[in-house]
């Protein structure tokens, strides 16, 4: 992608500084599943580790305790900052980069929205280490980016593209931007109602609530695609970036994430659709750029 360092977006919120850290490896998921836990044990020590500032996860990951982290990472009460935060020219390149691509994003469907007769309210992202706190829970970076509709923010932890790198296959800067680009688009659908009405469909009908929650993903992969549609316009796209975004979609499908935990390919309990799915929705707003054209709901 063709893009320039410019600073930080006043739409970061980051809580890097804010100590946190190393509960690791309990609950899961990739991006967008939101913030989720596994079992009852680990929830009890999460709680004893946020409510004494120590990990309590040494006492059971054979570390005995060494490094424990400090506090669990906040936002800042009323005329309070976040201390500064440490991190590599790496890691701020990166943070600029999250930065332009989410204000982009943002400037996009503000304008894509205007011509709809609809005020699109920005939302915030939130920079963090390990672990967070958010109005849909507390979640660990183990869970992956998510958007939480309660506070209309996107969370993410920049580890996370060092997993999609190595652990998922999907390098490159337009991979990264689609997994920004596709949480916007969660919010996109909240700012729609689409995810209110999904939510309610979800009560009425909880046999098939994985079914609209595969929709609501695959939705969000098109309005991803949407804004890539729009690069192109601005000069941004680069030879292959296309390729980079589409094996991304592929990588984190859920036949795809199963088949590397040694599961059982089980689409019934797919949440966020197979790879065919992810990249069929995402090269489809690629291809069109209309919101019209991203209905999952009625195909």
């Amino acid at each position: 992608m063709r893009w320039t360092p410019g600073g930080v977006s006043s739409d970061i919120e980051d809580r890097r500084g804010g100590g946190g850290g190393g509960f690791g490896g309990f609950g899961g998921g990739g991006f967008g599943r939101g913030p989720q836990v596994g079992c009852g044990g680990a929830v009890i020590l999460l709680i004893l580790s946020l409510v004494f500032g120590r990990n309590f996860f040494t006492l059971v990951d054979g570390s005995g305790g060494a490094g424990a982290p400090g506090p669990v990472q906040s936002a800042p009460g009323p005329g309070q900052q976040m201390p500064p935060v440490a991190q590599t020219p790496e890691e701020e390149r990166m943070v600029q980069f999250v930065s332009f691509v989410l204000d982009d994003a943002q400037n996009t469907w503000t304008e894509l929205l205007r011509k709809e007769g609809v005020e699109y309210p920005r939302a915030k992202l939130v920079l963090f280490r390990d672990v967070v706190e958010s109005a849909c829970g507390y979640a660990e970076s183990a869970t992956g980016p998510f958007y939480c509709p309660a506070d209309n923010k996107v969370y993410i932890d920049l580890s996370f593209y060092q997993q999609l790198q190595d652990r998922f296959g999907a390098p490159g800067d337009f991979a990264q931007a689609y997994v920004i680009t596709h949480e916007i688009g969660h919010h996109v659908q909240n700012v729609l109602g689409i995810s209110d009405k999904v939510r309610q469909a979800q009560q009425r009908d909880r046999r098939n609530a994985n079914e609209y929650s595969v929709r609501l993903e695959l939705q969000a992969d098109c309005f991803a695609g949407i804004w890539g549609n729009t690069t192109s316009q601005r000069n941004i796209l680069e030879a292959g970036d296309v390729e980079e975004g589409l094996n991304a979609a592929a990588a984190i499908g859920d036949d795809r994430m199963q088949q590397s935990a040694g599961r059982r390919v089980s689409p019934d309990s797919f949440t966020h659709g197979s790879s065919a799915q992810r990249v069929e929705w995402f090269r489809r707003g690629l291809q069109s750029g209309r919101v019209s054209d991203c209905d999952t709901f009625g195909r």
